[in-house]
């Protein structure tokens, strides 16, 4: 959870209450989700045991693709961080008045500081309480919330008259925010492009002693965000069902979207004492789990997988651990620098996903390609990640263009405002802001409402692919390094199964090699494993052990006992083309 908690906590609520209960089947590409890592991806990065995802793919590839992976996780986390820290500001700015960057910056060197300190173990034992705070305090106000507004009959009945309740909509026109194929299908790669390969992730399940209980982890994981983002979404609409006649954007209560959650809990729970604060401790809570997660990450990156393979930078002891903590200072000063350039983006959900789409599905489908085909190769690879990096880059930073120059703005459903002039005696004007440091908030500033711009607006000099859904840019990225890198990998030879190590693949391909293998053992066919993934002076038997007969370590991982085969001179040429299709034949 801690990985996206934070722009969860404020950015699906906003999202619901502007756009509709379509959001809420993203659930459905979750739950697959979950499943999908479980089963597909776990169990290689289990079997391993390497300390970096990264590190898989100089196994299965080669340096040159561990490095540009590890450089576009860099340059995703970088994006991710001032948007981590633009959240708790945001919220706190909305009911105190301090200054965004103040509070960023403030955020920011707590987190250095029990990261640098603590480390990994640090980040674990705070990640565990802040997101225990996170859940207590969001389910305390959606419960205060429904039971002012009437229940929740009243709630669904207000948001159905609003016509937000929407959960079928199957237009498959991909330039559409939310339909129901977008969400499935865009949220299930989403999702599972960062929990299956990112090390942010990563790094967890290999902290664990075994495959079963990783999965495990991955199931509880599913579940609770499953339950978590429903009350997000819930949040959502009740929100609306509180400013259904009176749309606090159009009103000028609050300056961006993400505040009305902030603005909600301040009006409905100022009577509570202490709920507002248990709320915004909550909010930045969310903020430090998430924060602290990638400055640690980040900087294990750096160091494993670029400092000391690229640089060849041998650091031991005191040395190493000074070098950490400087890595985890210069990360959160980037961060507090770029909080100016996103105050001027839109939703930060949407911001998450357009930019964190450039390496996510990037990364993912250079993953899956060495994951699931054994015919990829390096050329492919590299090809693959550069053709889909580029792409999802030019589309992310273009539409992100667009839309801070005002050009491009998402039609939001129909907002009111009628009922503007009646706040004043539901809620105390002295609530709205509730710190001496901000000018208090008086009745003539919402009694004269201007209506917020979601009226249609001509978008024609707008480029077609910079008004795609934000959705469908993991897919399409995802779907670009895999098309590229097998057609890439067939025209230059493919790569034979024989030269793989078969603990580099999902069980299932796993197992389809271990078998091809025994058969051709069978046949008195060997083959000597040289080149993309191949073993270290060691050649594998044929010999094919199912999963549940494999040894077990006491650490949970498993592995094949293998014994040298005497190479034979009966070695089959088979050409590229001919390997595709059988393997293929195999696989089906």
């Amino acid at each position: 959870l801690s990985y996206i908690s934070g722009v969860t906590v404020l950015g699906t609520p906003a999202e619901v209450y502007f756009f509709g209960t379509q959001y809420w089947v993203i659930l459905v590409g979750i739950a697959c989700m979950g499943v999908t890592v479980a089963f597909v991806y776990l169990p290689v990065f289990l079997q391993l045991q390497i300390s970096s995802s990264y590190q898989y793919l100089e196994l299965r590839f080669n340096s040159a693709v561990r490095t540009a992976a590890c450089v576009l996780f860099i340059i995703d986390e970088l994006l991710f961080l001032p948007i981590v820290l633009y959240v708790p500001s945001l919220a706190f700015n909305q009911v105190t008045g301090v200054g965004l960057h103040l509070i960023g910056s403030i955020v920011c060197a707590v987190c250095i500081f029990y990261t640098s300190v603590g480390g990994l173990k640090a980040v674990v034992w705070t990640d565990t309480l802040q997101i225990l705070l996170m859940f207590f305090s969001v389910i305390l106000v959606i419960v205060i919330g429904t039971i002012n507004i009437g229940g929740v009959g009243e709630v669904w009945k207000r948001a159905s008259d609003g016509g937000r309740l929407q959960l079928w909509n199957f237009d498959p026109n991909p330039l559409e925010r939310h339909t129901f194929w977008s969400l499935v299908i865009g949220g299930y790669i989403y999702w599972t492009a960062f929990n299956s390969v990112n090390q942010t992730m990563v790094q967890r399940y290999l902290a664990l002693p075994n495959l079963r209980q990783a999965q495990a982890a991955m199931g509880m994981f599913t579940a609770g965000i499953l339950i978590f983002l429903s009350f997000c979404c819930f949040a959502g609409v009740l929100i609306y069902a509180t400013y259904y006649d009176c749309d606090p954007l159009s009103a000028k209560m609050i300056k961006a979207e993400d505040q009305l959650l902030p603005l909600y809990v301040m009006q409905t729970t100022h009577y509570i004492l202490g709920i507002p604060g248990l709320f915004i401790a909550g909010v930045f809570s969310a903020a430090l789990s998430s924060l602290s997660t990638v400055l640690n990450s980040t900087t294990a990156v750096i160091m494993t997988d670029i400092l000391e393979p690229v640089c060849h930078c041998k650091l031991t002891g005191i040395w190493k651990s000074v070098l950490a903590r400087g890595l985890v200072i210069v990360l959160g000063l980037i961060s507090i620098g770029c909080l100016f350039i996103v105050e001027h983006l839109g939703s930060v959900l949407q911001v998450v996903y357009t930019l964190g789409a450039i390496a996510a599905g990037t990364s993912f489908g250079v993953f899956s390609l060495g994951i699931l085909f054994p015919w990829a190769n390096t050329k492919g690879a590299l090809t693959g990640a550069i053709a889909g990096a580029t792409l999802i880059g030019w589309i992310s930073i273009g539409s992100q263009a667009a839309v801070a120059s005002g050009k491009l703005a998402p039609e939001k459903l129909p907002l009111s405002v009628e009922g503007c002039s009646t706040v004043k005696d539901e809620f105390s004007v002295q609530y709205f802001n509730v710190s001496p440091v901000m000018e208090p908030l008086s009745y003539s500033t919402f009694s004269s409402p201007t209506p917020h711009p979601h009226v249609s607006r001509s978008e024609d000099d707008v480029f077609v692919l910079y008004k795609l859904s934000y959705q469908w840019l993991t897919p399409l990225g995802f779907c670009t390094v895999m098309v590229v890198g097998l057609i890439v990998s067939f025209c230059t030879g493919g790569c034979d199964e024989e030269k793989l190590n078969p603990d580099l693949f999902t069980p299932l391909v796993r197992n389809w090699l271990l078998r091809r293998r025994r058969q051709r053992e069978e046949a008195g066919e060997t083959k000597e494993p040289v080149g993309d993934g191949e073993l270290d002076r060691e050649v594998y038997s044929v010999e094919f052990i199912p999963m549940d007969e494999r040894h077990v370590n006491a650490n949970g991982s498993s592995h094949v006992i293998s014994a040298n085969v005497d190479e034979t001179a009966g070695l089959i040429n088979k050409t590229s083309h001919r390997f595709f299709l059988l393997a293929l034949s195999d696989l089906i």
